[in-house]
């Protein structure tokens, strides 16, 4: 996922603490450079957090180099990527809703954040896009996904049918969805790190209406969105303007990221240069994730 174009980057303090469910946090940010924050307007829009290194209290931010963000001036592993919740332009208010992994160095931070806490955030960019006749939807979710698809849901005209599916290690990890007057809503045990995730069969069950005006949207772990993909991009057809399917976070990304790096220099260069074809990029994503699985990744 890319950076939104004329980057820059806002130092941003904690205003507010809310823990909604057993693995979420709601930060609430604040502060003078806020003001000039600007949203995208999409409702899955995403942003980068800076937290500060072990034992600092100041983030380290990246240069801004003709409005790019310079990521080889920072720490990499301080950096991770999340939804906006909400933006109070008002207010100068951005919440942000954390998902409270086991380990990790961003988790560790907001475990322990309160008042005055200090991150740097960038401007954040979407990858939401429903038609123009937009008539009915399916939002399937894990836990990290849960932030977007409430505000999908906000965003959501009252009028659109909805049918979400979301994927929970437990009851515990469930919140309150925002309110909508034609959503049917299930919640499944699965996935998350914890078990199986069972997001493709979901995906693969849910009944997919006939009628013009579709959309459907899955987001998830990045694996367990593979055979999402090839089903609704090879096995339904669906043009890329009906669908989106975005990898939020990667199981094991440590152990995952040295097997990726662990590969010969050539097998790595023929991966990234398939981005650079001159095909539909749902295409080049549904090989490149034929590629990454016959490499054991």
């Amino acid at each position: 996922m890319g950076d939104a174009p004329g980057q820059r980057v806002f130092r941003a303090e904690v205003v507010r603490v809310e823990d909604l469910s057993a693995s979420l946090r709601r930060i609430v940010f604040g502060g003078h450079d806020l003001a000039e924050f600007a949203s995208s307007g999409s409702p899955d829009e995403y942003l980068r957090v800076v937290v500060p290194a072990p034992g600092q209290t100041e983030p380290v931010l990246p240069a801004v180099v003709d409005s790019v963000l310079d990521y080889g001036s920072i720490d990499m592993g301080l950096l991770r990527t999340y939804t906006v919740r909400r933006h109070d332009a008002d207010a100068g208010e951005v919440t942000i809703d954390f998902v409270l992994h086991d380990h990790g160095v961003v988790t560790a931070w907001a475990r322990a954040a309160g008042p005055g806490a200090v991150v740097g955030l960038n401007l954040p960019t979407g990858m939401y896009a429903a038609p123009t006749d937009l008539a009915w939807q399916v939002l399937v979710a894990d836990c990290a996904a849960l932030p977007a698809l409430a505000r999908v849901l906000e965003q959501t005209p009252p009028d659109v049918r909805n049918r979400v599916v979301v994927e929970v290690p437990g009851d515990e990890h469930r919140i309150d969805l925002p309110a909508h007057p034609r959503t049917e809503v299930t919640w499944v045990h699965g996935g998350n790190g914890h078990r199986p995730s069972r997001l493709e069969n979901v995906v693969r069950a849910l009944p997919h209406p006939d009628a013009p005006g579709g959309y459907v949207w899955v987001a998830g772990e990045s694996r367990a969105l593979r055979g999402v993909r090839h089903y609704l991009r090879r096995d339904l057809g669906l043009p890329a303007s009906r669908y989106k399917a975005v990898g939020y976070w990667i199981e094991r990304a440590e152990e995952w990221n040295e097997r990726y790096d662990a590969l010969d220099e050539d097998t790595r260069r023929s991966l990234e240069a398939m981005w650079s074809e001159d095909r539909p990029e749902e295409d080049i994503e549904s090989d490149y994730d034929e590629r990454l699985a016959a490499l054991g990744l």
